[in-house]
């Protein structure tokens, strides 16, 4: 197990341990996002990963299509596209681990004004991720919640922030039918 104090590696650590209480190596996983240190970390658990090539998704599916794959994950991906539906809808694996951000009340979407993929255009309520994945045809089979880590800062929000969940993983199946 990898331990470290401070984001993103809490993510890290977190996400290997959900995975790894239903996903043995050597599965053979496409993660989507360019090669990362997550991959690295899966790698040398004994997983074989591939990465999809940084392509725009929303407008290029065509690796989801493959099928040389046997699990997809997407950690942090889904609110950085247009239409994560026709993502999900691509995928030529039954299984899948996907993470994204939580919509917090009292913190805006992520939005950069000098990096276009660099941008939030969604979050997620727990409940609006799984009805995408419902819409998508998968089924969820178990879920999870989880606050960020982060340096200690005085305020109200950092103090909130370790309150409110900010990440949900979900593993998902695709529904038979």
């Amino acid at each position: 197990m990898y331990t470290y104090k401070v984001t993103p590696f809490h993510r890290y650590e977190r996400t290997l341990a959900f995975m790894k209480m239903s996903l043995n190596p050597p599965a053979r996983i496409l993660d989507m996002g360019i090669d990362n240190p997550f991959s690295e970390i899966l790698r040398k658990e004994g997983y074989e990963v591939m990465n999809t090539g940084g392509e725009d998704l929303d407008l290029d599916q065509s690796r989801l299509l493959q099928p040389d794959y046997e699990v997809l994950t997407g950690f942090e991906i889904l609110e950085h596209v247009l239409n994560p539906l026709t993502i999900l809808k691509s995928v030529a694996a039954d299984r899948m681990f996907l993470s994204v951000p939580l919509k917090i009340w009292f913190d805006s979407a992520y939005r950069s004004k000098t990096d276009m993929w660099d941008r939030h255009y969604h979050e997620f309520e727990d409940w609006q991720f799984d009805w995408l994945l419902e819409k998508a045809g998968w089924d969820i089979v178990r879920s999870e919640k989880w606050n960020g880590l982060s340096k200690f800062k005085l305020g109200v929000r950092p103090i909130l922030r370790k309150i409110y969940p900010r990440y949900y993983i979900v593993e998902a199946v695709r529904r038979k039918g």
